[in-house]
């Protein structure tokens, strides 16, 4: 079950950006040593709903800073004003200045 273990992999490292940062399906995978399954960790996103501990899906965003994964959650506006909580600014479904807020696993953690 290569998925399962993937997905777990995934929440671990999505459980690890800080508050008010946030990182894209592709950098997940790439840190991951899957760099051409970034829909992979975004299916696996998608199922974050229901694991515990709690996995702040909200901070991962396409390589863009767009909200591609906003229709997953209870309302749409729901991934937004959990990142505004966190002082991260979005307009128009788009961080606003992704580049500062970007957190690279590959460069943040080791492995």
């Amino acid at each position: 079950m290569a998925d399962k273990d993937f997905f777990d992999q995934v929440y671990q490292v999505v459980r690890l950006i800080p508050r008010g940062r946030v990182t894209s399906y592709g950098a997940i995978a790439a840190y991951l040593g899957a760099k051409g399954s970034s829909r992979l960790v975004g299916y696996a996103m998608h199922a974050a709903h229901s694991q515990k501990p709690k996995v702040p899906a909200h901070r991962v965003v396409n390589r863009n800073g767009l909200l591609s994964g906003k229709h997953h959650f209870a309302t749409p506006f729901a991934m937004q004003e959990l990142l505004e909580k966190e002082k991260v600014k979005v307009e128009y479904d788009k961080v606003v200045d992704f580049k500062k807020k970007f957190w690279d696993p590959t460069l943040e953690l080791a492995l």
